[in-house]
């Protein structure tokens, strides 16, 4: 079975009435974009709305579940996280170096970067920080990224024998305190080189057939299918292969998982740095249509065999999916046909 128990929503008296550029980025033209919606049904809203989003100047644009419908998210309704600063880049003026560890650093402009071979690459992007606080449930998005492999130019520069690790550096940066001491810190994230040397990882410059737009790391980005967002580094200016872990604010001090283990009868913190995406699977919104009610909801985070849904405490009862895609990579919508539900509140879960 591909899921688990997520999310849990109530739904009101069902029986009262309800009030719903100038460069041209190649488009894969596999990609379908049917949805299960029917014309003139109304959204049913959820009871358990999110709380207020207090920080809009670092969270923009978060999905709202009960307005899914596309397989596609448009770029304006991407959703977006900024550390630090939001860097102003001329595309004619960007350089992406790679240094450290390599027999050659190399040096490329953004003309360099699109003359090599291009492909797309559809990936639901994630906040690692996603459903992990009370007004943060919509900080996910499918989108189709174009780009560049990665792993070709590593080759190219030749990672020496004691290269290990991969950082890549943002061009972000401001201001931090450790341990009463000011520092400037730039915005880096790492992984592994054998991580790094994955073939689906590609400097990314496109997104859903526009130029990757500034707020999501234009002009160029990693994007690293599989990986929660943090990782995906934005407005990439230098990837440097070391010999030992990097350490830094957004690997050791945050975005870390904190879980809890018994060991001797004491209860002990283990702290691990956010990498891969786990699976997940959300109930995203009820419709209604001359008195009959559809579920629908989405599961990402690995590839999707099945989703089930249940209603309050029922048994399981599994979905139709919608299958848009063979990455594995990509959300999967899926659909329930609900008829003739009970007048009340109602509790939907998915797995």
């Amino acid at each position: 079975m591909a899921g688990m128990a997520l999310l849990g929503a109530r739904l009101p008296a069902l029986a009262a009435s309800g009030h719903a550029n100038d460069e041209t980025v190649r488009w894969p033209a596999q990609i379908a974009l049917a949805f299960p919606s029917r014309p003139g049904e109304e959204v049913v809203p959820w009871l358990d709305q999110p709380a207020p989003n207090p920080v809009p100047d670092i969270l923009g644009t978060p999905l709202r579940w009960e307005d899914l419908d596309s397989w596609i998210t448009p770029n304006d309704e991407f959703f977006t996280v900024k550390h630090y600063n939001l860097p102003e880049i001329a595309p004619t003026a960007w350089q992406l170096e790679i240094h450290g560890l390599v027999e050659r650093s190399m040096t490329f402009s953004l003309d360099d970067i699109k003359a090599r071979d291009t492909v797309d690459v559809p990936f639901t992007l994630e906040c690692a920080g996603n459903h992990g606080l009370p007004f943060l449930i919509g900080a996910v998005g499918n989108a189709v990224w174009t780009g560049t492999p990665l792993a070709p130019l590593l080759q190219e520069a030749g990672v020496l024998a004691e290269g290990s690790e991969v950082v890549f550096w943002g061009t972000d940066l401001g201001p931090q305190e450790v341990n009463g001491v000011e520092y400037t810190e730039q915005f880096a994230r790492s992984m592994s080189l054998a991580e790094a040397m994955d073939p689906r990882n590609i400097l990314c410059w496109g997104m859903n057939g526009e130029s990757l737009p500034a707020e999501h790391g234009g002009p160029v980005r990693l994007i690293a299918p599989g990986w929660y967002g943090v990782a995906n580094v934005k407005w990439l200016q230098r990837i440097e292969i070391l010999d030992r872990p990097y350490e830094g604010r957004f690997m050791a001090r945050e975005y870390v998982t904190i879980r809890e283990e018994e060991r001797d009868g004491v209860t002990l913190a283990r702290f691990t740095s956010v990498g891969p995406d786990r699976l997940k699977s959300v109930p995203a919104k009820v419709t209604r249509l001359e008195g009959q009610y559809r579920i629908i909801g989405v599961a990402y985070g690995a590839p999707i065999a099945r989703v089930e849904v249940r209603l309050d405490d029922g048994d399981w009862i599994e979905t139709t999916l919608e299958k848009h895609d063979d990455s594995e990579h990509t959300w999967e919508i899926w659909s329930f046909e609900w008829n003739q539900p009970a007048p009340g509140e109602h509790t939907i879960t998915s797995r």
